[in-house]
């Protein structure tokens, strides 16, 4: 199904708003409802921090996101998962898991020792695929985010990388 995870071009701009818009929900992200011609790339969104998983005969299957966080010297050791997202029609055929390990790969050829990430309570899917991918759960906000009229939990997870 995949035939490569590459980093993203900023000729992927519509592809990714796309599937952004197509996977939205509250139970995967507490971020507003993305706008359509809302820029997909920003200073928190760099062309170099994106890989796109391509699929046979064309077309994005998904994304993730891999970045600093926290922008100072005593935290660089740690980068951030900061976004998976998998087009519905390729949900369960081992594209987030793809796209998983190309993020551990690309956060060590980076200098990282951890991988951090967090992901909503209910979205059990995700917590099992970080599961599967070595990362574990390092803390619980309880009630950080109200959607849809209900508390929901934040999950902190990682996965070290070497030495911490």
């Amino acid at each position: 199904m995949v035939t490569q995870i590459r980093r993203a071009r900023l000729a992927d701009h519509a592809d990714l708003t796309r599937l952004d818009a197509a996977t939205w929900s509250t139970t995967v992200t507490p971020a507003p409802t993305p706008e359509a011609d809302a820029a997909f790339f920003d200073d928190r969104r760099r062309p170099d921090d994106v890989l796109v998983a391509d699929v046979a005969g064309g077309g994005v299957a998904g994304y993730a996101i891999v970045g600093q966080v926290v922008p100072i010297p005593s935290h660089e050791h740690v980068l951030e998962l900061r976004g998976l997202t998998v087009h519905p029609a390729c949900q369960g055929r081992g594209v987030g898991r793809l796209l998983v390990e190309a993020a551990v790969e690309e956060a060590r050829a980076r200098g990282a020792e951890k991988l951090s990430l967090r992901v909503l309570g209910p979205n059990v899917a995700a917590r099992k695929l970080y599961a599967r991918c070595g990362f574990e759960v390092e803390g619980v906000l309880r009630a950080e985010f109200l959607l849809d009229g209900a508390y929901v939990d934040d999950v902190l997870m990682a996965r070290r990388l070497a030495g911490v």
